[in-house]
C-alpha cells in the first residue's frame, strides 16, 4: 500500500475543500451542453411535489406577485384580454413587468423560469401602438401562406419587443357556421386552407430543422422568436348553430377529416403547445376528453409539447361552472391537460390537485408527464439560458416595415363581390380625381370598428383612441387627388346626398367589435344605422359599399341598390390597404374562404354540401387590374 506524507495529505485535503463548492454548484439541468432529456431528468429528480404542481399552474398577471411566484413555484403567467401594465403602456413598461415577475421565479430554490403568455391573435393585439394585422378570416381570403408566415415573423418580433416569449396563436378552427362569435379567428370553412395557414407557426417559432424529431416542440433560440399554441383542440368551429363553447355533433370520421388535419400540420411544424377547446364533441367536454387529448394527440400524433387549458376551462366542466371543483380538477388533469389556466383562484387548484395526488386519485406519473412536457418547452426555447428580456427589440413594436406588411395583407384579403350594375360598366377602380366625393358610414372613421375584437381589450372598442393606425376615411383623403373635395358624413339623409351633387360615395358599414360568446349571432344582420346609410346614399349617388365584418353577414337586401360591394373583413390598423385597391393602385385578388349565404335559414351551409345555394360561393372573388391613369 502506498504511503502518504503528512504534508501530502494536507495538500489533498486543501484540494478537496477548494474543489467542493465548484462540484456542488454544477447542476446538469443548468448546462446547455447537456442533452435535452438529461437536463429534464436531472431537474425533475430534484423537484418536490409542490414544485412540480406549481409548474402546471398559469395565473393572471394581476395576481402574479413576486411572493406568489416564489411561494407556489408558479410555472406560467398570462395577460388576459386587455390586462396591461398601464393604459397605453410602452414596450419598456411591458419588459419591466415581465422581468419583475420572472425575478420572483428565478429566486426560488431551483430557479425554474416562468413562461409568460399573451393572446397575439392578429399582431401583438393587447399592446398599444402594435401593428394590428387583419384577423384570420381576412388572411384566409388571401390564399397566401408565405404572407401569413411573414406576419408570424413580424408578430413574434413585436411580442418579444414587450419581453414576452409565448403566444396563444394560431387559432386553427374550421368555422362551419358564421353564427359563431369566433368565426373571424378561423381562416376558412375548408380545412385545406386552414392547414396551409399553419405557416404562421414557423413564422412565430422559426423553421423546424429537417433533423428534428417529429412531434417534438421546436422554438428557435434566435432572437425574436416565440412559442406558439395551436387552438382550440378540437372541433371548436363545428358547434350546433355556431353557439360558442357548445356541442360539435359529428362522427369520428368527420372530426378527423374536417377539424383535425391542421393539428397534424401544426405538430409536424414543431408547435410548442396545444390549447384545449371549451366545446364538446358529441356531448363530451373536450377539457375532460382523455381519449382525444391523451389517446389521440399525445399517443397517436406523438405530440411532445405541452397541452394547456383555456381560461378557467376546467371550471366549465360543470354547469354552472365550478359546481364540483374537485371533479373538475381530476377530470381535466386526468384527461391529459398539462398546464391549467387558473387565472385567479390558483391556491384552491394547487391544494385540490396536491390532495388528489397524495390520496392516489391522480397518479404521480400523470404529474411527471405534465411537468416533463412543460420543462421540455422551456428548455427548447432557451428560457433557462435567457430568462430575462432586454430592451433591444423595443423599436420593433409598430414599426414601419410591419405596418407595410399589414397593409399588403389588407390589400390581398379584400374580396370584390360586385363591380358595377352591369358587367360592361365596372364601378371600380374609383377615379382619384373628382370634384366632390362622399365618405359615409359607421365604420369609415372608426379604428376600433376596423380592428374588431381582441384589440387592446378583449371585446375590442369602438372609436379612434384605441391604438395607432389609419382609418379608411383618412386613407381616402390621402389617396385622392389634392383637388378632390372629400366630404365626411357618418349617416347622411337622402336630401343631403341629393343636394350636394357628389361624383360618387364610399359607404363603410358593418359589425361592431365583439369576441367569443358576445359575437354569437342568430340573425347576422348589419346593425343600424348601416342599412339606412346604404339606402340614403346608394339611392341618390353612385356608391361603393365596404363591409367591415368578422364573417359573411346579411347583404342580399342591399345588393341591387349598390354599384360595387367589397368584403373587407376586419382589416386592422392599416386602412390604406383598402384604398390601395379601391383606387386602383393594386388589383382585387381575394377569394372567399367562407361561403356567403343568402339567408341565415340556409345555415350551416358549406362548400360540398348537397343543397349548396349560396349568394356568393366559396372561392368567389371578382378581380380588377391595377390602373396607372385615371
Amino acid at each position: 500500500m502506498a504511503r502518504f506524507s503528512i504534508p501530502m495529505i494536507g495538500f489533498l485535503l486543501l484540494c478537496i475543500i477548494l474543489l467542493a463548492p465548484t462540484e456542488a454548484a454544477y447542476l446538469k439541468y443548468k448546462d446547455p451542453k447537456q442533452p435535452l432529456n438529461v437536463r429534464i431528468q436531472d431537474l425533475m429528480k430534484r423537484m418536490t411535489l409542490e414544485e412540480k404542481i406549481g409548474q402546471m399552474v398559469q395565473i393572471e398577471r394581476s395576481v402574479a406577485t413576486p411572493d406568489a411566484m416564489t411561494k407556489y413555484f408558479i410555472g406560467s403567467v398570462l395577460s388576459g384580454g386587455g390586462s396591461v401594465p398601464a393604459p397605453k403602456a410602452s414596450a419598456e413598461a411591458w419588459v419591466n413587468l415581465v422581468n419583475g415577475i420572472q425575478k420572483g421565479s428565478l429566486s426560488t430554490r431551483l430557479g425554474i423560469p416562468m413562461i409568460y403568455g399573451i393572446d397575439a391573435v392578429h399582431g401583438n393585439n393587447n399592446v398599444y401602438n402594435a401593428t394590428i394585422f387583419p384577423h384570420n378570416v381576412g388572411l384566409g381570403a388571401t390564399r397566401d401562406p408565405k404572407l401569413v408566415k411573414k406576419i408570424g415573423e413580424a408578430t413574434a418580433l413585436e411580442v418579444r419587443a414587450t419581453g414576452i416569449p409565448y403566444v396563444f396563436a394560431p387559432c386553427i378552427a374550421v368555422c362551419r357556421d358564421p353564427r359563431w362569435g369566433r368565426c373571424y379567428e378561423s381562416y376558412s370553412e375548408d380545412h385545406k386552407i386552414v392547414q396551409a395557414m399553419t405557416e404562421l407557426i414557423p413564422g412565430l417559432q422559426g423553421d423546424m430543422p429537417p433533423s428534428a424529431q417529429k412531434g417534438a416542440p421546436f422554438v428557435s433560440t434566435a432572437k425574436g422568436k416565440v412559442a406558439a399554441c395551436a387552438k382550440h383542440y378540437v372541433g371548436d368551429g363545428g358547434t350546433t348553430k355556431g353557439i360558442n363553447e357548445n356541442n360539435t355533433v359529428i362522427d369520428l370520421n368527420g372530426l378527423l377529416s374536417i377539424h383535425m388535419p391542421a393539428y397534424f400540420d401544426s405538430i409536424l411544424k414543431g408547435v410548442a403547445t396545444v390549447m384545449v377547446s371549451y366545446s364538446s364533441w358529441n356531448g363530451k367536454k373536450m377539457h375532460a376528453n382523455q381519449e382525444l387529448v391523451t389517446g389521440f394527440l399525445k399517443n397517436k400524433l406523438r405530440f411532445r409539447g405541452f397541452v394547456i387549458s383555456d381560461w378557467e376551462g376546467i371550471d366549465r366542466l360543470t354547469s354552472p361552472p365550478k359546481a364540483n371543483y374537485s371533479y373538475s380538477v381530476q377530470a381535466g388533469v386526468s384527461a391529459g391537460i398539462d398546464m391549467i389556466m387558473v387565472p385567479y383562484n390558483f391556491t384552491e387548484f394547487i391544494d385540490d390537485l396536491t390532495n388528489q395526488v397524495k390520496n392516489n386519485i391522480i397518479p404521480m406519473s400523470r404529474i411527471d408527464d405534465a411537468v416533463r412536457r412543460i420543462l421540455r418547452v422551456k428548455f427548447v426555447m432557451g428560457l433557462f439560458e435567457e430568462p430575462l428580456a432586454d430592451l433591444s427589440l423595443v423599436n420593433e413594436l409598430g414599426k414601419k416595415e410591419h405596418r407595410e406588411l399589414a397593409r399588403e395583407a389588407v390589400r390581398k384579403s379584400l374580396v370584390l363581390l360586385k363591380n358595377g350594375k352591369s358587367a360592361d360598366k365596372p364601378s371600380l377602380p374609383l377615379p382619384k380625381k373628382a370634384g366632390k366625393i362622399l365618405v359615409a358610414g359607421s365604420h369609415a372613421d372608426n379604428l376600433g370598428n376596423q380592428c374588431g375584437g381582441w384589440t387592446i381589450t378583449w371585446q375590442g372598442l369602438g372609436g379612434n383612441d384605441l391604438t395607432v393606425g389609419t382609418t379608411i376615411l383618412n386613407a381616402v383623403k390621402s389617396a385622392v387627388d389634392p383637388t378632390t373635395q372629400v366630404v365626411y358624413n357618418e349617416n347622411p339623409d337622402a336630401n343631403f346626398v341629393k343636394s350636394n351633387k357628389f361624383d360618387y360615395a364610399v359607404v363603410v358599414v358593418g359589425e361592431p367589435p365583439y369576441a367569443e360568446t358576445f359575437g354569437d349571432s342568430l340573425n347576422l344582420t348589419i346593425s343600424e344605422p348601416g342599412p339606412s346609410t346604404i339606402a340614403n346614399v346608394c339611392g341618390a349617388v353612385k356608391c361603393v359599399v365596404v363591409v367591415i365584418s368578422g364573417r359573411p353577414v346579411v347583404i342580399q337586401p342591399y345588393l341591387a341598390k349598390v354599384d360595387a360591394l367589397v368584403a373587407a373583413w376586419l382589416p386592422g390598423t392599416e386602412g390604406q390597404g383598402v384604398t390601395d385597391v379601391l383606387f386602383g393602385d393594386y388589383g382585387f385578388t381575394g377569394k372567399l374562404a367562407h361561403t356567403w349565404f343568402k339567408t341565415v335559414d340556409q345555415l350551416p351551409m358549406n362548400v360540398g354540401d348537397q343543397h349548396y345555394d349560396p349568394l356568393f360561393p366559396f372561392g368567389f372573388g371578382l378581380t380588377t387590374k391595377p390602373t396607372k391613369s385615371y
